[in-house]
């Protein structure tokens, strides 16, 4: 494991936990949203990630010998899924998108976005950023330590 590896560890942390950010408040945005250029009220957007693995270059000594244990390589974003949920149904005969015939008539499906829970993930990728930015600085505090050992 190099010098630098946790550093760039964190940092593909962060770079996920922004695209996070970015997508949660893009669902956040359109929660009112019921007419899109696909057709039908927005569908809510989820962000699947998975590990950049790599080989085990170490292995952890108190880890039992069947345990594949060693440092990671990151994370990544696997893709950008859609959630097809359907969304919830609202009376509104007035609205230019509700139904005009059938069993709905009157009522207008709106996006499948919660915005509480929207707001607690929004929490998450937030606090998981900042623990990946105190990964970095505790990594240059310690860093500037051993250098300073070396020169006394």
């Amino acid at each position: 494991m190099g010098l630098f590896s946790s550093i760039n560890i964190a940092a593909t942390g962060m770079s996920v936990e922004r695209l996070r950010t970015d997508v949660i408040s893009n669902n956040i945005a359109n929660a009112s949203t019921t007419r899109t250029q696909e057709g039908g009220p927005f569908k809510r957007r989820e962000v699947i990630l998975s590990s950049m693995g790599g080989e085990v270059v170490a292995r952890h000594p108190f880890a039992p010998d069947r345990l594949n244990v060693g440092p990671g390589s990151g994370v990544r974003v696997k893709e950008i899924t859609v959630d097809n949920t359907p969304g919830i149904m609202r009376y509104e005969p007035s609205h230019p998108d509700a139904y005009q015939s059938g069993p709905w008539q009157g009522y207008v499906e709106m996006p499948n976005v919660n915005i509480v829970n929207e707001m607690t993930d929004l929490i998450a990728a937030s606090r998981a950023y900042e623990a990946n930015a105190s990964v970095i600085q505790g990594a240059k505090e310690m860093f500037s330590s051993a250098l300073g050992i070396a020169r006394t």
